[in-house]
């Protein structure tokens, strides 16, 4: 049986919980990507070992859903603000600096089922490493 990463540090400021101010289309969406593998907007790079991506959010842009089940890392590229959907009905809006990093680890059946939303006046960027070795198989890219 799957888990949600309950115990997952996430980032920014909680503004929603149970699903407030969720569009009808907003849920229908996590239930179409509820198992989509595509962390990034572009992969940039593959490898036996690891998946490069990268996410490049115009404002007002965002990124849909999308699942996480292997261990990972991510680096904000350029400063900035997002909001962020997660299935379990919260929604945060998160601050970032360039450099920052965050990194992240999945146990079996652990994932997160989230999307992003630049919400601030720039460009947002960020890399992505996902590590294919971990504790669950990579979800199909196809």
């Amino acid at each position: 049986m799957s888990t949600f990463l309950a115990d997952l540090p996430l980032a920014g400021t909680l503004i929603g919980t149970d699903f407030a101010g969720w569009t009808p289309e907003l849920r229908a969406e996590f239930e179409t990507h509820s198992h989509d593998g595509h962390v990034g907007s572009r992969l940039l790079a593959e490898t036996p070992r690891a998946r490069v991506w990268e996410i490049r959010l115009a404002p007002g842009e965002r990124w849909h859903a999308h699942r996480h089940v292997l261990d990972y890392f991510w680096t904000a590229v350029t400063p900035g603000t997002s909001r962020q959907h997660t299935f379990d009905g919260t929604t945060r809006e998160v601050s970032y600096a360039a450099g920052e990093t965050r990194y992240f680890h999945f146990g079996p059946g652990e994932f997160l089922l989230h999307d992003i939303e630049n919400v601030g006046a720039g460009e947002l960027i960020f890399t992505t490493v996902e590590h294919l070795d971990g504790d669950n198989a990579p979800l199909d890219l196809s």
